[in-house]
This record gives C-alpha cells, structure tokens and sequence, in this order.
C-alpha cells in the first residue's frame, strides 16, 4: 500500500470576532478542511470555535487544544514556559498524525494568525514539515479603530502596537516616543497601562475598546474605564493626532500664530525645552519624541529644527543662532497664549543651549506663571566621548571656549585650574571663522601642566554626514584643523590611547582608579 500524500496545513483567521468578518477564502478554507483545530482556555470554550461555528459540518474532525496554563501557576519543572513549550510540542504532533494521514488541517484563530495568535507555534513546529498556506484575518487593532470612528495613523505617522505585559517603564517610554499606538493583552495588565498613559501624557487621548465587533461590545474613554471591569480581550488605543485636526488646521511652516484674546483670560499654555542630541532622530530620547509630537508650536535655531520630523498642524518658528534670549521670549509669549511650545536645542538643551536662555526669561514677572520642562539630551562630549571609546570615564570638566559671553581671561582661568587639577576636558565652541586663535592658546596652556604626549580627541560632526573622530597629541593639535562643529577632548595624564590592532583607530579611555598619591619617607 502506498503512503499518502501528507494533508495541507492551513493557519486560518477569523476576524475580530463577528462571523461576517470572516474573509470568503476562510470560509471556504474551513469548509474543505478534514481537520478542525483551535485553542481553548482550561474551562472548553473557545472563541474561534463560537466565531466559526456556523461553518463546522459534523463530519468534520475536532481537536481542541486545550492550554494546561494561562495565568496561573504551574508545577512543571520547567515553570509557565517549559509547560507552554511542551504544551505546543504535544499539539503540533497531535496535527502531524492528521496531516501525515493525508487530512487537511485547518487551524483557526481570531483575529489574524501571525498577530499575537496561538496558530504561530504550530506553525513554527509544522510549517517546513508540511504544504502551509496562513489566511489573514481582520485584526482587533483594525476592529477597535473602526468601532470607534477615530483613523490610527495619516501620512507620515507611526503606529507602534505593544503587549500590555511589557513593564510599566517599557509601555512609558515606548508610548511617549510614537505617534499612535494599540496596547494590547489589557486585563489584568490595565493599572499598569494605565499608569504608562498617564506617565507618557497620553491619557486624554487614549480610548477604550472590549469585545470589538463581539457581543458585549464596549468602547469608551480609557481614563473612565473601571480597572476591574477589564478583561483580556480588550484594547487600548492612542489613535492618530493628524486625523484629529480640523481640515483648516494651519499648515506646517509658514503659517501666523492666529490672534488669541488677553493671555489672562486664555488657560495657560506650556513650554518644553528639549534636546536633539548631537545630530538626527537616532539620537532622541523616547521622552523628547513625545514632547516634540504633542506640541503645537516648534521654535529654535533653523538648523536645529530641520532634524524635527514635519507634522500637520505644528507651526515652526526658525531663527538665527544667536538670539537666544528673543527666542526664549518667543516661547513663552506663546505659551501665555494656551499654545504648546517645545523650544528645540542641540545636544543637552543644559548644556550652552537653551534651557538658561528660557528659564532667564521665565524668572521674569511677565512668565513666571508658565509651566516650564527641560527634558535630556545626548550631549555633544557624551557622543563624542562614546565614538573615541571613554576618554571621560574619570573625572572632568566642560568648558566653552568662547568668549562671546564671556571673557578670555575667565576661559584662561578654568583652563589652568582644571589642569592642575588633572581633570580630563571637553572643550565646546572651540573656534569659528571669527575666532581662530583660542585653540593654540588653550593647548599652550595645558601643556604648561600636560604631557606632550596627551591624547586628544577631535571629533566633527558626530553623528552627521560629516562625522569625522580622530585622536592626536596634545602637542600636535593644529588650531586650523579645528571649526564650530569640532568639539575636542582633553585626556588627563591617566588617559591612555591605545590600536588595538593595525588597521584599528586609536581607542581612548581614562581609567576609573586612580593612583594613589605616593608618601615621603
């Protein structure tokens, strides 16, 4: 007798839970198939099973695959993840036998089956074993945004989906960074999402999706929801900001800041100071991605402004780099008219940015009323250090080497005492067109206290098209080799440089232990 040919494996999705969600090629996929199979909790029922229901013949082959755990516990010796991957293998050999024999299996799953769907572990076990064919279904994400009428992303938005299991921290970070977003898997997980919507300022956004499309269908505000009431299937959605403009929102650029009433009788607006990091979006902390999205009006320096993504509706305002003080103002001033102003910063907005410049101004009596946020940023040295290996892993000093704001004989000063104190240095705003003398003058300096041989950093444009890091003695640094972009930095006499191999760069580090001071006799 001559074996069969092995039964074709199909991983079919259901749809959100209505059955005329379903998709025609489900249905017929079912109808055909010898073999039925679905997961169920311990207590027999499965929602596959019900949305499928009116499409089971009762010649057709049932296999209920039955979880020996979903929250509780177990005493397997492998705990929950050695039972559920045991549980897996015993269910994917149940379907081999079928399939073996020649039937067609039809695994059925809500929703769609490769979105978070039990189908996926027999297909991994299964699929290069077997002929394979997966039917999409609707997923719940497209389910709740229908239900509720409100679109998930428009142009150039981002939609992030994220398990309600990530930890708090996780779900907060991840949901002030994107643009719009599905937390899934809710039940008891809520109080914790919850708290992540709150922490991420998008809870008065977020809505509340249970059931979609099933019976005991609810939707609603997520900040109204009872955390008890929430069970498993059900969502939270942060849907798109853009989509929720009215169609003669101003559009990005160029547009007036319309005429508001007095600034007393108008709620008071906010202002984020916040920093992009030494160069482009890689650079952005999940926090300043959230504030750069939920605000309204953008304002800084233009160069620093065109590393922010254009969004619908957000109102820019460039200008020159050195007018920091007016900018500020600019801000605030908007801020006292109800607007939502991120002021945009290079680097670490602390860090000779503008952070100072706005909270000079808003210690002013005019703005002392509007709320102010300075939010971190990657810092030019940080990044730079970080290119050459660890040059500031020990102590050291920043020191702007302009003397616009200051004079020359104060840089002199720090210079000669950070120096003596041994301490490594990152030098900011080395030289410029204007000013290509202070280079030769710090490095004669510290050579009154330094080693000749002393590495020095040079790093340009870190994390630009330009990028360019490369380490010299404190000897051989060449004021003409340094310009605006360039931050240098200074090694203490412990700092070592070291090529790894031939054709390696020089890898720079300060140790953290320092040598004891030596005693007389």
């Amino acid at each position: 007798m001559s074996t069969p040919a092995p039964g074709r494996l199909y991983g079919v999705g259901l749809g959100p839970g209505d059955p005329n969600l379903m998709t025609l090629r489900a249905v017929q996929v079912i109808a055909d198939a010898d073999v039925v199979a679905y997961h169920s909790a311990r207590h027999g029922r499965s929602i596959a099973r019900t949305i499928a229901a009116a499409h089971l013949r009762p010649d057709h082959i049932e296999e209920a695959l039955v979880y020996p755990v979903t929250t509780g516990t177990t005493d397997h010796p492998g705990g929950y993840q050695g039972a559920m991957d045991d549980f897996y293998a015993a269910c994917a050999e149940r379907l081999a036998v079928h399939l073996d024999a020649g039937r067609t299996v039809a695994v059925i799953s809500e929703g769609d089956p490769l979105f978070y769907g039990s189908y996926m572990h027999m297909h991994k076990r299964l699929a290069h074993r077997y002929p394979t064919e997966v039917i999409p279904g609707v997923t719940s994400v497209s389910a709740a945004s229908a239900r509720l009428g409100a679109p998930l992303v428009e142009g150039e938005e981002v939609l992030t989906i994220l398990p309600g299991t990530l930890p708090e921290e996780e779900l907060t970070a991840r949901l002030a960074a994107t643009d719009s977003a599905v937390v899934m898997k809710l039940g008891r997980t809520f109080p914790a999402v919850r708290g992540a919507m709150e922490a991420s300022g998008r809870l008065a956004e977020a809505r509340y999706v249970e059931r979609a499309t099933m019976e005991g269908e609810r939707t609603g505000h997520l900040a109204d929801t009872d955390p008890d009431s929430v069970p498993y299937f059900a969502v939270a959605v942060v849907p798109s900001r853009v989509a929720a403009l009215p169609v003669d929102a101003p559009a990005t650029g160029q547009a007036a800041v319309p005429a508001e009433e007095e600034a007393a009788a108008v709620p008071a607006g906010e202002v984020v100071v916040v920093g992009t990091g030494p160069a482009g979006p890689l650079w952005l902390t999940p926090e300043t991605r959230g504030a750069l999205a939920a605000a309204q009006d953008l304002v800084g320096y233009t160069t620093y402004l065109e590393r922010v993504p254009h969004r619908p509706g957000q109102i820019r305002h460039g200008s020159d780099n050195k007018v920091e003080a007016e900018r500020a103002e600019f801000a605030l001033d908007l801020a006292r008219r109800g607007r939502r102003v991120a002021v945009v910063s290079g680097g670490d907005p602390g860090v000779f940015a503008m952070a100072t410049a706005v909270l000079e101004a808003a210690a002013e009596g005019p703005y002392r009323d509007v709320p102010v946020r300075v939010l971190p940023g990657v810092t030019a040295a940080n990044a730079a250090a970080a290119r050459a290996g660890a040059p500031l892993g020990h102590d050291y000093a920043v020191i702007s080497l302009s003397d616009r704001l200051k004079p020359w004989e104060v840089i002199a000063e720090r210079l000669a005492a950070a120096a003596r104190a041994d301490l490594a240095l990152a030098l900011y705003n080395p030289g410029s067109r204007s000013r290509t003398w202070q280079v030769g003058k710090a490095r004669d300096l510290l050579l009154e206290h330094r080693s000749p041989d002393t590495p020095v950093v040079l790093a340009r444009d870190v994390g630009g098209p330009g990028e360019r890091v490369r380490t010299v003695r404190l000897a051989d640094l060449d004021p003409a080799e340094v310009d605006m972009r360039t931050l240098l930095i200074i090694g203490s006499s412990q700092t070592r440089a070291v090529r790894r191999t031939p054709d390696a760069p020089e890898t720079v580090w300060t140790p953290r232990r320092y040598p004891e001071p030596t005693t007389g006799a």
